[in-house]
Parts: C-alpha cells; structure tokens; sequence
C-alpha cells in the first residue's frame, strides 16, 4: 500500500474533481446521510473549493486512486444558511474554519486517516490565523429503518477530538435520501471547537 495525503487547493484540485465527485456519491449513500447523489450536482458542488481562496481538500491517495478527502473553508466563505447560525450566537464568523464533509472507503477506515483528516484541517486554519473549527453533522432518530445495527456513531470520536455539540446552532439542509423522489430537509447540528493556545477575536461592537 503506498497510502498518502496531500492538501491541495486552488487550481490543483481541479483534477481530482471528477475523482472526488464519485468518491462522495459512494461514501454518502451510507447511513446516516443516505444520500442519492449525482456526478453533475456533486463535480457543481466541489467547484465550490475552486473558487474559495483560503480552501483546503486533503486528498487521501492509494497509489494513483483517491480514497478519501476531507475538505475545509473560511466560514466567511461559505453560503449563507450555514453562516447564519454563528452570526446569531457568541463566534464571530471571521474567526471559524468551516469543516466540510470527509469520506473514506470502508476498507481504509481504522488507520488512523480520520485523525489526519482533522490534523490536516485544524492545521490549516492556524495558518490562517482562525481560532475555531466548526462542522455540522446530521441528526437521524435511533429507531431509523436504515440504521444499521450495530451502528457506532462518530460523537465520541468527534468529542475527543476537542469539539463540543452545540444543539443551539443548527441548520437545515436538503437532498434526496435513496428511493426519495425529491430533497426533503434533514436536520443538521454543529460541533465547534476553539483553538486552547489561540485567543478569541473580538467581535465588532
């Protein structure tokens, strides 16, 4: 195995976009996104990190064949639905590194990648100069017809990493769950962490 991560951004993403695309169709499908996506909408999507100056992918490689990724942006550049729940609440949003979706095949999980994934973004958003890290997962109920049994969530994980669940900061966001006809809205909740060696920005007045 010749397994590497790189953090690429800017212009030399554009040739992993393709890759990535099918990578995030097969990796959300699973519980608990279940998410029936497509190449168009996901390759539309990814351009997002094209565009945005201050984003990161770490790219997952096993020889020539992309794995996994994690993405990451300033919260400034994100859309608008997921900015508004810290400009209600005590962050401000100039100080957030946005943490977007990681995706991993099944068969490379358990080796430590998970941890890079945040290494790597949590890294990033010090050479920025932001002081939080922030990501929103989706809430399913426990009783779920899809929910695999056994299904081990990723909160104790994610709450050893440093990062705390914040019920009050919450979104909706939509796609179309498998043999949905349409998006439906799924509920979506933030997990933030601040940087302990970091201190906070003040907020303008």
């Amino acid at each position: 195995m010749t397994l590497r991560i790189d953090a690429v951004g800017d212009a030399d993403l554009a040739p992993f976009i393709a890759d990535l695309a099918r990578l995030r169709i097969t990796v959300f499908r699973e519980f608990p996104y279940l998410y029936d996506g497509t190449a168009a909408y996901e390759e539309a999507y990814l351009r997002t990190y094209l565009d945005a100056p201050d984003a990161v992918v770490l790219l997952a490689r096993d020889g020539g064949r992309v794995v996994g990724a994690s993405s990451a942006l300033p919260l400034t550049q994100e859309t608008d639905e997921i900015r508004a729940p810290f400009q209600q609440s005590e962050f401000d949003e100039r100080e957030v590194l946005y943490l977007g979706e990681s995706v991993l095949l099944p068969e490379y999980r358990g080796r430590g990648l998970g941890h890079a994934f945040f290494d790597g973004r949590e890294a990033h958003a010090r050479t920025l100069g932001l002081t939080v890290t922030a990501f929103c997962a989706v809430q399913r109920p426990g009783d779920h017809p899809l929910r695999p049994q056994p299904y081990r969530p990723l909160n104790a994980f994610w709450a050893a990493r440093g990062y705390v669940e914040r019920p009050d900061l919450h979104v909706a966001l939509s796609w179309p769950d498998l043999e949905e006809a349409r998006e439906t809205p799924k509920p979506m909740r933030f997990w933030v962490r601040r940087d302990p060696t970091r201190p906070p920005v003040e907020r303008f007045a």
